[in-house]
């Protein structure tokens, strides 16, 4: 049996591993050299493509622009989802309920469904054609999210706490800044991982709202080396591991409050 299970993880490793090696030894090939052999090794480990990319692509801009936004949304998501979350949390019987139900139905929306009303709202406020119509979007989307995983740990908070500090005359904000914050550190950085990746691998809202180069963020600048009848797969898997490098960093940075985070609250006593 247990045979097997290591027969099984080798497998799937394997199905991980060999797209990723196959991906980085095309960054260091010519467009020739790829299609003579997709998964053979360069004939040299030359960087023409990494530095062509930010020399004949305006690459940092868009690095720039995902940073920005990522950066906004992330924050800002954070801060008014744990306000909601704690407020949602304690409030007691049925209102607690029906205010917790409002915020997360909006999980239950997909996506394509708000497009069309979406880009008319942010076209009648002018905010096509800027990040901060992205930040805005982006927060109001995963807001549903933040505050479903939020909410389901700060509820885990011994209500004693909270009680006690009401008695040492501490008011509601002194409580969520000093309790429930303190407190929810690791759910907030699992969240917070979990906002990021979203938010900088989204596709979807910068294709609906940026038409011009200069608010393009990565994952829509990338589709610059697609084309109608040929794409360019070294500078596009480029692109792709310079697009992906932030997220592995900021995983292995994180990884020990994303465990916790996940783990937080499922054993209780």
């Amino acid at each position: 049996m247990k045979t097997i299970k290591y027969i099984l993880v080798i497998a799937f490793a394997l199905m991980v591993i060999i797209p990723l090696i196959a991906v980085i030894f095309t960054t260091f090939k010519s467009t020739a050299e790829v299609f003579s052999s997709i998964l053979g090794l360069p004939e040299s480990f030359r960087v023409d493509n990494y530095i062509s990319i930010f020399v004949d692509q305006p690459m940092a801009r868009y690095f720039m622009n995902s940073v920005i936004v990522t950066l906004f949304s992330v924050v800002f998501t954070l801060l008014f989802a744990s306000l909601i979350a704690y407020a949602v949390t304690r409030m007691f019987g049925w209102i607690g309920v029906v205010f917790f139900s409002l915020f997360t139905f909006g999980m239950m929306v997909p996506a394509q469904v708000n497009m069309i009303p979406l880009y008319q709202l942010v076209f009648d406020l002018g905010l096509t054609n800027s990040l901060l119509g992205l930040i805005l979007v982006n927060i109001s989307v995963t807001m549903p999210v933040a505050i479903f995983i939020l909410s389901g740990f700060m509820k885990s908070i011994p209500k004693s706490l909270f009680e006690a500090a009401r008695i040492d005359g501490g008011s509601e904000w002194q409580m969520y800044r000093k309790i429930a914050i303190p407190l929810s550190m690791p759910s907030l950085a699992a969240t917070a991982i979990f906002l990021f990746v979203m938010h900088w691998n989204d596709l979807l809202y910068p294709l609906l709202f940026i038409t011009k180069n200069e608010y393009k963020t990565l994952p829509l600048a990338l589709l610059e080396f697609q084309g109608e009848f040929a794409t360019n797969y070294p500078m596009l898997f480029t692109g792709v591991i310079i697009a992906s490098a932030p997220m592995v960093i900021a995983y292995l940075f994180l990884q020990r409050y994303f465990v916790a985070g996940i783990t937080a609250g499922s054993v209780k006593g």
